[in-house]
């Protein structure tokens, strides 16, 4: 995976690095970048609850695989944002992107794919119209569909 770009997102988090997020070698821990995208994703996908109450409650999304390049060493102090997008949309699964910046500078970059899903009936669904046209309308860059 190429180091992401700034502009590819419009989703923004900030992070701030904590002491405890280090390793015994000085650097954040791999782990804690899973961490920061979860709170990315988490941020991002937070705004769709107000269009839809029943999303987090009947349905909504769950990881099934994701995965991180670790491109920069980062150590405490620091600042770090989070960047989130949806890169593509099937019938039940989006895949996302997302990268952790230090500056202008990726230091990772992560990719996801989750399912749609009815917490009720433990299957998957396909992704609601409104879900779709609500993700399109937040893109920088559409996703493939």
């Amino acid at each position: 995976m190429s180091a992401p770009k700034r502009e590819e997102f419009a989703h923004f988090i900030p992070m701030s690095v904590r002491w405890g997020d280090m390793d015994s070698l000085g650097h954040v821990n791999n782990v804690q970048y899973f961490r920061y995208a979860e709170s990315g994703r988490i941020a991002y996908f937070e705004a769709l609850e107000q269009a839809d109450p029943t999303f987090w409650k009947e349905h909504g999304i769950i990881m099934a695989s994701i995965g991180c390049d670790f491109l920069a060493q980062v150590h405490y102090p620091a600042e770090l944002e989070v960047a989130s997008r949806v890169s593509r949309m099937g019938r039940s699964s989006l895949e996302t992107v997302q990268a952790v910046f230090q500056g202008d500078k990726a230091v990772a970059a992560l990719h996801a794919t989750i399912v749609w899903f009815d917490y009720r009936g433990n299957k998957s669904l396909p992704i609601p119209e409104h879900a779709r046209a609500w993700i399109r309308a937040r893109e920088v860059l559409a996703p493939q569909e």
